[in-house]
């Protein structure tokens, strides 16, 4: 087979805003909102959470506008930190990236496409058990997550433009359907549930399975807010995926830099949306307290009857099979630059005739597909919110950082409201952090955990990597 040695910019503006779009939206915003609520036990703070969450989001991404304009490569993130730190902190991200952000995030994203897919099809029930082997039991909803995965793969193995058709057709299709069930959730508004939910809209409490509240001390409030915001980030995660692909981008230092303020803006505005029609429609107990956290689909059935469901289902799958074509698509761009730098296996480095990392797409396929079998989504979710968060704060501190360091380099777009707004993501996601730590350890430090183990394998590859040389 014929070997390509540079990537082929092809995806204009668009794409790159439905990769943003599309990477983020996944089944998050139909589930997530019933762990919140129960954590906050309130409407107002319902709202609150999300519209941190979109801010951080959004501030973010015009912070990384500035990285990507000065480092329009394949490989993003990656490459800020390297240029930002040095070498080590670029390998630790690319490490977690491949062993647990990247990797988990596709396989949580796959299992809730199966889990949904059971809804239309009962023949893939995650409570079917396929293959018992003992100490690990795979359900059948588990082996069609693993298809999906492998699938996904194969097609991006066969160049950007069948990746790019599937993102674009498949985001737009769930921004569309998105829209649809906030105009029918609207339409079928309910003054007396509204008026009912915004009753002590701002008392920020616990809610019990019974219908009643608790209390909480200041200090444990900010540790409900921090534990809520753990499934709305991951919701809203994956935006960076496009500044991953910059070397398959037209007019890079333009287009990353827009399509991640139009793509965080359009979704966090629709998740807003969302969860507006969700009071509108449900009691707060109702939203709290939905089987299995569904609340998309009970708001669904509200609206479409006991064709609600399989409506719900039909919108999860298409928009998490989208979703995880745009991470599948984006991630293998990290471990071919991180192989370029000796870092990774020698031939992540290397595209196939079709101008794309098949080697590297494959590794982050059986990672992922291992990672579904492994863990359940929400301790997926957990350990990937606090790792993401941490990386992202560290390379928005690279501004501060390159500012010092290069004050005369070309930056054609710089960092919007530089330095406060970069400032303020930094303390609110240190103070998230930390409060995760305190009150969600069991899924934060194996994240952190593993992050660090990337330390003595760095210089186990920089010494072969060494060796290698001297040879």
């Amino acid at each position: 087979m014929s070997e390509s040695t540079q990537f082929k910019p092809s995806l204009k503006l668009l794409d790159a805003t439905m990769i943003v779009a599309g990477s983020m939206i996944g089944s998050g915003i139909f589930i997530v909102s019933a762990d919140i609520t129960r954590n906050v036990g309130s409407t107002g703070w319902l709202m609150v959470v999300w519209l941190i969450t979109g801010f951080m989001t959004v501030a973010a991404a015009l912070s990384y506008g500035e990285l990507s304009a000065m480092f329009p490569k394949a490989g993003g993130q990656y490459v800020y930190l390297k240029e930002s730190y040095n070498s080590l902190i670029a390998f630790l991200f690319g490490w977690s990236f491949f062993s647990v952000i990247q990797t988990a995030t596709i396989a949580a994203v796959a299992v809730a496409f199966a889990k949904f897919t059971a809804y239309l099809f009962p023949f893939f029930s995650e409570d079917i058990i396929a293959i018992d082997l003992g100490l690990l039991a795979i359900s059948r909803a588990q082996l069609l997550s693993i298809v999906v995965i492998a699938t996904l793969t194969f097609i991006n193995t066969r160049g950007i433009q069948s990746g790019k058709i599937i993102q674009t057709s498949f985001t737009i299709a769930k921004l569309l359907s998105l829209f649809g069930l906030i105009l029918f959730g609207l339409l079928f508004f309910n003054k007396e549930v509204w008026n009912l939910n915004w009753q002590n809209a701002w008392e920020l409490r616990p809610m019990n399975t019974d219908g009643s509240f608790g209390n909480y001390t200041l200090f444990a409030a900010l540790g409900a807010i921090a534990a809520s915001m753990v499934g709305s980030i991951f919701s809203s995660d994956s935006w960076n995926n496009v500044t991953f692909i910059a070397g398959e981008i037209k007019n890079p230092q333009r287009n990353i830099g827009l399509s991640l303020f139009l793509g965080t803006l359009i979704v966090t505005v629709i998740y807003l949306l969302t969860n507006i029609s969700y009071v509108a429609l449900l009691p707060l107990q109702d939203i709290a307290h939905a089987d299995k956290d569904r609340v998309g689909v009970v708001a669904a059935n509200i609206i479409f009857g006991e064709a609600g469901t399989i409506i719900i289902a039909i919108m999860i799958m298409i928009s998490t099979f989208g979703c995880n074509n745009g991470i599948i698509l984006a991630g293998a761009r990290v471990y071919y630059t991180m192989a370029k730098d000796e870092l990774f296996f020698k031939k992540a480095g290397s595209l196939n005739k079709n101008n794309v990392p098949a080697y590297a797409l494959w590794l982050q396929c059986i990672v992922a597909c291992g990672w579904s079998l492994s863990g359940k989504y929400g301790q997926l979710l957990d350990m990937i919110s606090f790792v993401v968060v941490g990386f992202y704060m560290l390379t928005i501190a690279g501004i501060f950082i390159l500012r010092k360091k290069r004050p005369d380099a070309i930056r054609p777009y710089k960092a919007f409201g530089y330095p406060i707004l970069p400032l303020i993501y930094i303390l609110m996601g240190l103070s998230f952090c930390i409060l995760l730590i305190i009150f969600k350890p069991n899924f934060t430090w194996p994240g952190l955990i593993i992050t660090l183990l990337g330390i003595p394998i760095y210089y186990a590859v920089k010494k072969k990597s060494t060796i290698a040389v001297d040879a």
